[in-house]
């Protein structure tokens, strides 16, 4: 469904609002204690999902009560209070989330009444989908619903629920007589019953259980749409929104992570000056993670952008999204409770709880591994059906850019893309997407040259004041820049490094000597995004890498 989104005004000012309820009653301290306690603060969940920031609004269109945020807003929101703590914000998306299956699916009737109490009342929803020994394979269910007299009779268990012990109504995926499909549960209903709560690693701070459903009967109005065998089809209508918002808590995890190690190499200080002076700080522990995260907020962005325009569900690209977010997080996290040293590993420090936070978001929501298998299933039949033409494509615009901004790094990245194109070709001619590993590496190299690519069209755009004033504006078109040529170049090594190993292509066709030259200038330009990232002047921008024949042709 297209939507133009909120005003910035009111963009704005909840935004505004969610800083200062954090500052008021999400501080550090509040935090570490949930997440000592394995303590999730319920009631401050529904103050914020309620009556005090009335995020649950943001989720419901404006017919049924709500304000109808677009993608964009949801994702910056989502951001942003993942940033504060990844477990609250876990327990606030799973009412969107488990609401979802009545947004997309139910009938006018359904939506009237259970978005608009979800508005009004600020009730929290659990997505009853997971099964023990499914996991996250919807297809393979065993929760029963049986026809019985007005109704279905409903019998199974759901594991790993976010807001299972403590959701006023429940989603549940059951198998009906004609298929999966939704049904709407409320709590307290008979039969109904909720584990005691996971002890987890991280994000303690939210509550995850199993939910148990023995003999549990339902009117038949409480079937989501009113047709049995359409629950997979409504799932997987959403699954580019949900995980775009997943990739969202990436990115809002792994820069809190990020700035409390930049924030502590001011202060601390070795061999005679600060560590945020020290190349062996910054460019190992900072630098490359800070791209890494704002190469997959490129991607979010864009996908975020053309869901609001009305592109459609686009599960591939929320794959990337998640995949390139979750794990630039994951990667980021790690740096920085290696950058605090001995501080960073005891839990005084908020590095070390964000870092066991952040691990479930490549988990949740669809693992790693299935966003890989995601991406590489979509884009091989995208190299079959187009003769191989797909990501050639995509460098010769990218080498047009070039011609126009010559800074943004269009050029090295088009190089990657034609050598994804040919990585790709190779595997068709060796018939090597038979093996599952073989397209797991594809599905990491598709994602990561994909971002690059979108990194280098965000720099274009905010030299050109393009970027939509809801967007991200934390760096300047120079320093996404020098981001932009960083990220390409290590996207055009690693398909090379891929396609060599894996798929047996040649340094030739992989043009290996062009990718190799254009590294050249790469201790210069994180230089400047280390300067970026401390807010110190830098140099002018490197120039551009001289033109290479053949590329995007």
């Amino acid at each position: 469904m297209a939507t133009a989104g909120l005003d910035r005004e009111t963009f704005d000012g909840i935004v505004e609002s969610i800083k200062e309820f954090a500052g008021r009653r999400l501080g550090d301290p509040a935090l570490l204690r949930f997440d000592a306690q394995d303590e999730m603060p319920l009631e401050l969940v529904r103050a914020m999902c309620g009556r005090e920031l009335g995020l649950a609004l943001l989720f419901v269109p404006d017919e049924f009560g709500g304000i109808g945020a677009g993608a964009m807003d949801v994702y910056r929101v989502c951001e942003l209070i993942a940033g504060i703590d990844l477990g609250i914000a876990t327990g606030v998306l799973a009412t969107s989330l488990g609401s979802d299956p009545i947004r997309v699916g139910g009938t006018d009737e359904q939506r009237k009444r259970w978005l608009g109490r979800i508005a009004s009342e600020g009730l929290l929803v659990a997505y009853a989908a997971t099964e023990p020994e499914a996991g996250s394979d919807l297809a393979a269910l065993r929760t029963m619903a049986v026809p019985v007299d007005a109704g279905y009779r409903i019998n199974g268990r759901k594991q790993w629920i976010s807001n299972g012990g403590v959701a006023d109504i429940y989603c549940v995926l059951a198998l009906a007589p004609a298929g999966p499909s939704w049904f709407i549960v409320d709590k307290g209903t008979d039969g109904l019953r909720v584990g005691t709560r996971e002890e987890k690693h991280g994000i303690r701070a939210s509550n995850t259980a199993a939910v148990f459903f023995d003999d549990v009967v339902v009117n038949a109005d409480r079937l989501v749409g009113g047709v049995e065998g359409q629950g997979l089809l409504q799932a997987q209508a959403v699954f580019g929104y949900t995980r775009l918002m997943v990739g969202a808590f990436g990115l809002g995890a792994g820069w809190s992570a990020l700035d409390r190690a930049i924030a502590y190499s001011r202060e601390r200080s070795v061999s005679g000056g600060p560590l945020a002076d020290k190349q062996g700080y910054t460019h190992k522990l900072l630098v490359p993670h800070a791209i890494g995260l704002e190469a997959a907020r490129a991607f979010v962005e864009e996908t975020a952008t053309r869901i609001d325009k009305g592109a459609g569900n686009l599960i591939t690209e929320g794959a990337i999204a998640k995949l390139a977010a979750t794990e630039a997080a994951n990667r980021a996290a790690d740096a920085a409770l290696q950058a605090l040293g001995g501080y960073g590993y005891v839990r005084e420090y908020m590095v070390e709880k964000i870092r066991r936070d952040v691990r479930i978001t490549t988990i949740y929501e669809g693992t790693s591994e299935i966003m890989e298998m995601t991406i590489a299933r979509d884009r091989w039949q995208a190299h079959l059906k187009t003769r191989g033409d797909h990501y050639h494509e995509q460098a010769h615009t990218l080498a047009q850019l070039d011609r126009q901004q010559p800074e943004c790094g269009a050029r090295i990245a088009a190089l990657a893309l034609d050598a994804l194109a040919e990585v790709l070709e190779h595997c068709r001619l060796q018939h090597l997407t038979r093996s599952q590993h073989v397209l797991l590496r594809l599905g990491e190299i598709i994602a990561q040259v994909e971002c690059a690519a979108s990194l280098v069209r965000r720099t274009a755009a905010a030299e050109s004041n393009g970027l939509s004033p809801k967007a991200s504006h934390r760096f300047s078109p120079p320093q996404l820049a020098a981001m932009a040529r960083v990220c390409a170049r290590d996207a055009a090594l690693q398909v090379c490094d891929v396609g060599v190993r894996w798929a047996g292509a040649s340094a030739e066709a992989l043009k290996l000597s062009e990718v190799h030259a254009a590294q050249s200038g790469l201790i210069d330009d994180m230089d400047l995004v280390a300067d970026a990232l401390y807010g110190r002047v830098s140099e002018p921008v490197a120039a551009p890498v001289p033109a290479m024949a053949g590329v995007g042709q």
